[in-house]
């Protein structure tokens, strides 16, 4: 369940103070959309942590208890909130009730359409550790496997899993720039699935990263064999095999999970940068 879900959950039995970056200035721990959802008794979200916060969940509960409308409230990260930012930050707090669901639900679905699509193929341990990190962040994932009865009952919110056989055959419907991942239970898949990402390339160039999960030793095999399929260097340089962050030691799931997504945020951060 996203964040988003267990606010609108909440909100249908108990009322809340929505809390929203609006506007920021200089170091800030947030950006603008942060939000936080403040409730008698918990909180769900968050707009940056630290005494920040803290502050603007007493100013929210102040307002519920008062039920006052919503207002605007400009804070200066510095000596006087023990923050080090020094930047400027403005929220809204906006009382909500079981009557903004609908409103709430519409804005949160529009924030998801800018999530960045991501195409996941495997259903194995790594990729079953990957999906409940990526369940975290905003990113729409697509969960393929060829196999039956592979995905878990319980997927995050932003996930969703499809049967598909032969599984790269679903390359050619991916959202455009979706990111890839590769990583099924087979090699000859996995071969396959490149081969089919590297066609789209070619035809459409429209995914801006392909990972392969494995060694340096696999990718020297599979680029022999894609090259044998009349794949030239320049196409076989737009895979990156190892995949994850480089530093990170350790091979168990999770830890290759949290090296991949975060490298995925580097791909994206470095191109919102280019």
């Amino acid at each position: 369940m996203t964040a988003a879900e267990h606010f609108l959950n909440l909100l249908a039995s108990q009322d809340a103070v929505w809390v929203t970056v609006q506007a920021h200035r200089g170091s800030v721990p947030r950006e603008a959309d942060a939000w936080m959802a403040v409730f008698a008794a918990t909180t769900v979200g968050s707009i940056g942590g630290g005494h920040l916060e803290w502050q603007a969940i007493d100013q929210a509960r102040e307002l519920l208890r008062q039920q006052s409308g919503a207002r605007v409230r400009r804070y200066a990260l510095g000596p006087s909130l023990g923050q080090c930012c020094g930047g400027e930050v403005t929220l809204q707090f906006e009382p909500v009730s079981v009557s903004d669901r609908s409103r709430l639900r519409q804005h949160f679905a529009a924030q998801r359409t800018l999530w960045t699509p991501v195409a996941l193929f495997g259903g194995g341990h790594v990729a079953a550790a990957l999906v409940q990190v990526l369940g975290r962040l905003p990113f729409l994932v697509h969960w393929l496997d060829s196999r039956d009865g592979i995905f878990p009952d319980t997927l995050p919110g932003n996930v969703h899993a499809e049967h598909s056989e032969p599984v790269q055959g679903a390359v050619a419907a991916l959202a455009t720039g979706a990111r890839v991942l590769i990583m099924s239970f087979s090699h000859a898949e996995d071969l396959d699935v490149v081969a089919a990402c590297l066609l789209r390339q070619r035809l459409r160039g429209d995914l801006p990263f392909i990972g392969l999960i494995g060694s340096r030793s696999k990718w020297a095999t599979f680029s022999h064999r894609l090259a044998e399929r009349g794949f030239s260097e320049m196409e076989l340089a737009q895979v990156t095999c190892p995949i994850g962050i480089t530093g990170i030691a350790g091979k168990a799931p999770e830890v290759i999970a949290v090296a991949v997504a975060a490298q995925l945020l580097q791909v994206i951060n470095s191109n919102k940068e280019a």
